[in-house]
């Protein structure tokens, strides 16, 4: 037999949510075999099986947030029993000498037996949900040919006793089915994120300076160099390699925006770990871009490319998530015109991007229809005076409206 435990997932992280379980009672497990996912503050890891053998039972259901160091399932030795079989043996709990017995017992003494909630064949999911709606599962009437109770079951039934909660809770309850409001729980990374935004907005003297770039020579370069780009680095050319390299040039020559502060002290950070904010179902992520200041522009468009499919897969790291300096946001994406982004942890700067906008412009003494785009610094006023703030972001935007100095300089 071998315990199933929540792994050590990083320093900083100590519970994690139940996601879904990838294998069910019942099921042979192989060794090294992913058998639940697990979601934590940043990303969704893989618990394995370190035995092969039949999972025998789940002590957690999913949605439960459990603890580094818990044990969540029970790994047998053995073989699997059908699906339909390996719950009633793993959850009715019976004692193992009972199944020696040869002679069926009495239609009578099964029907006593089966009579009580703990017999009673069920799911981690609809025990945990009977438990709160204070529902006996013997009542329950399953939709499963083989009597075995789902959560839908639990939900379902409409001879339950009254909640055993307080009233407030109860009436909390009744308004989620009234079909005017629909109550919906959290994720664990949507509660994570709000946490640390209000966090960075109560802890910082955050301040945002803007600017505007002519978008003209760098769409015109981009236009007549990607087809050769493509074929000599199997990669296409998009604005974000652009946007990165010049971040980076800006802050070697302005230090104090890629820092942080720790206390009574500011640390200068002498790497250049660029986060691209990335959106995904379960919210917005910011992988990093290690070491952006030694990628060719065809590095940093393949880095991006393969963090943003992992986000979007879920297969993102720790690793990828942590140790970044400073953040990229590209709200033009979805057609943001102009937005003031909040700091991303303890980073004392972020880049806003916005969407491209033809907009009349003057150029000399003429008027001309010009693409535009705003970008956006926020910054920590406790660290970067305004000098430093203007001063950077109008490097990035004289950089960008003169691409090729980033290209050859690369």
């Amino acid at each position: 037999m071998a315990e199933i435990r929540v792994p050590e997932l990083a320093e900083s992280i100590t519970e994690g949510t139940i996601a879904k379980w990838l294998k069910q009672p019942g099921e042979n497990v192989d060794k090294g075999e992913f058998i639940v996912e697990l979601e934590t503050d940043k990303v969704n890891v893989e618990v394995i099986s370190e035995e092969a053998g039949v999972l025998s039972e789940l002590l957690a259901a999913e949605g439960d947030t459990v603890e580094v160091g818990q044990v969540i399932a029970i790994v047998g030795e053995g073989s699997g029993a059908p699906a339909q079989q390996a719950p009633q043996a793993t959850e009715a709990a019976a004692p193992a000498p009972a199944q020696k017995e040869e002679t069926p017992a009495p239609a009578a003494a099964v029907a006593e037996e089966t009579s009580s909630s703990d017999r009673t064949i069920a799911s981690p999911a609809a025990r945990k949900l009977a438990r709160e709606k204070g529902i006996n599962l013997a009542d329950v009437s399953p939709v499963d040919p083989m009597g075995r109770v789902r959560a839908q079951d639990v939900s379902a039934h409409n001879n339950a006793p009254a909640p055993k909660a307080p009233a407030a809770p109860a009436a909390k309850a009744e308004a989620k089915d009234d079909g005017r409001i629909t109550r919906q729980k959290m994720t664990r990374r949507r509660q994570t994120i709000a946490k640390r935004l209000l966090e960075v907005r109560q802890s910082t003297a955050m301040l945002t300076t803007f600017n505007e770039i002519d978008m003209s020579k760098m769409m015109e370069l981009r236009s007549r160099k990607k087809d050769q780009f493509f074929e000599q680095n199997d990669v296409r050319l998009g604005f974000m390699s652009f946007f990165t390299k010049a971040v980076v040039a800006a802050l070697k020559k302005y230090p104090y925006v890629n820092a942080e502060i720790d206390g009574d002290e500011i640390l200068l950070k002498n790497y250049f770990d660029i986060g691209i904010a990335v959106s995904t179902d379960g919210g917005l992520v910011v992988p990093n871009v290690v070491d952006a200041d030694r990628k060719s522009f065809a590095e940093i468009e393949a880095s991006i490319g393969e963090l943003a499919k992992k986000a979007r897969d879920n297969k993102l790291t720790m690793a990828d998530m942590t140790g970044g300096s400073f953040t990229i946001t590209n709200g033009g994406v979805f057609g943001s015109l102009l937005s003031t982004p909040i700091l991303n942890g303890t980073q004392v700067g972020i880049l806003g991007m916005h969407t491209i906008q033809k907009r009349p412009v003057a150029v000399g003494d003429n008027i001309e229809i010009r693409p535009m785009m705003y970008v956006a610094l926020s910054y920590d006023h406790r660290v970067i005076d305004g000098k430093d703030s203007v001063g950077f972001l109008k490097m990035v935007k004289e950089l960008l409206e003169n691409p090729e100095d980033l290209l050859l300089g690369s």
